[in-house]
């Protein structure tokens, strides 16, 4: 019997695996409206206190969190259009943009809503890379395009039948820290009820008009092997059953596909529904900023960094800068060079990262680092001389 870990005969490396969920994903519904909350309420009020959580399960949307803010909104539209967005339009499909929503958002009070320093105590991570042009790690890159590429198949109709609901998963082969070879890509989607027939022309077209565009796409940008690639288009058959109705959602059950795809640590605080003051969110996009500009600056390959916070303070207890060996000068050095250049209290990073407009919704959905947007300014390198 061959070991659960042993390396197949002949080859050397290891693989790893990342997933990602689609917009339509139950728990990627919930980010998204918690997310279009927050918006709606800064786009009213620029200092808005929000922590929106949001759930959906059949036929039912139900919010809640604390809210401090001058702004008034009415969440009902608000939550339909992002449910009609979307793409759940579907009245015999157990979830749609008619679905009953209960609304228990209620006044945040006292020192919470007034404090200037973390809301928290919390440690936060964020990291970059040289094995994309994105400096993201390639699996998680890769499972997120994939799905980004076949929601827009499913829009413009060009792969017909697709419902909203679907997830991709990656592997690749990797010799040290680069990565080799793609060995395995899985998509599993949530679709019309169809026959058997109709189920293997659609998964034939998922390859033609997903897959291989997408592989072609990555290979001009990072080069691997993909020759002995295998594919899996929803492995467990026809998947007629799906979205919020089939499975409930939760607003923050997604932070690993939200960030790295496992290839670097995550800090365990999800982001969706948060305003900045919320350090789960700001400095976790503040470190992914400062990793990229020491990438970007050339002074390593890749660089994770770690802050932690102390509730009430308002900069961070600790920082951390690690390089896994590939730092051009020494990691002390680099750490200096951040504490300098940069202002890491929590009003230093909202103001530095123009982190009070409108502009979180886009974020929940394919991960909320790697995207190249005007309004993503933590995607943005300083170069630190």
């Amino acid at each position: 019997m061959t070991a659960l870990h042993a390396k197949p005969s002949g080859q050397s490396g290891y693989i790893f695996t990342s997933e990602s969920v689609s917009e339509g994903h139950p728990d990627k519904v919930c980010d998204r409206i918690s997310d279009a909350i927050l918006d709606a309420y800064l786009r009213q009020e620029p200092l808005s206190r929000v922590a929106c959580e949001t759930l959906c399960t059949k036929d039912k949307v139900i919010l809640s969190g604390e809210i401090n803010s001058g702004g008034i909104i009415d969440v009902e539209p608000i939550v339909r259009e992002v449910i009609r967005n979307i793409g759940y339009t579907y009245a015999d499909k157990g979830f749609d943009d008619k679905c009953e929503i209960i609304n228990l958002l209620h006044e945040q009070e006292g020192d919470l809503a007034r404090n200037e320093g973390a809301g928290d105590q919390g440690l936060m991570f964020g990291y970059a890379c040289n094995q994309t042009k994105s400096m993201m790690p390639i699996p998680i890159e890769v499972a997120h395009q994939l799905l980004i590429d076949l929601a827009k198949a499913r829009r413009d109709g060009s792969i017909p039948c697709l419902l909203p609901d679907a997830k991709s998963q990656v592997s690749f082969r990797f010799e040290g820290r680069k990565p080799k070879s793609l060995e395995t890509l899985v998509i599993s989607t949530h679709h019309q009820a169809i026959c058997e027939l109709e189920f293997e022309e659609l998964k034939q077209a998922i390859v033609e008009k997903v897959v291989y565009p997408t592989i072609r796409k990555m290979e001009e940008e990072v080069r691997f092997n993909a020759d002995n690639l295998k594919i899996l288009i929803n492995p467990l058959g026809r998947w007629h059953d799906g979205g919020p109705a089939a499975d409930t959602g939760l607003t923050g059950r997604k932070i690993i596909v939200d960030t790295y795809g496992g290839w670097a640590q995550h800090g365990g605080g999800a982001f969706s529904g948060k305003d900045a003051t919320k350090v789960d969110r700001s400095a976790a996009y503040m470190a992914r900023h400062i990793a990229k500009s020491v990438v970007g600056s050339g002074l390593a390959d890749e660089c994770l960094i770690q802050f932690s916070f102390v509730i009430g303070d308002a900069a961070p207890n600790s920082v951390m800068v690690e390089t896994f060996g590939s730092s051009k000068i020494p990691e002390h050095e680099i750490e200096a060079k951040i504490l300098k250049e940069f202002d890491l209290t929590v009003l230093g990073i909202i103001n530095y990262l123009a982190l009070r407009k409108p502009i979180f919704e886009p974020t929940a959905s394919y991960g909320h680092f790697g995207m190249n947007t005007k309004d993503c300014t933590w995607e943005k390198i300083k170069i630190l001389n």
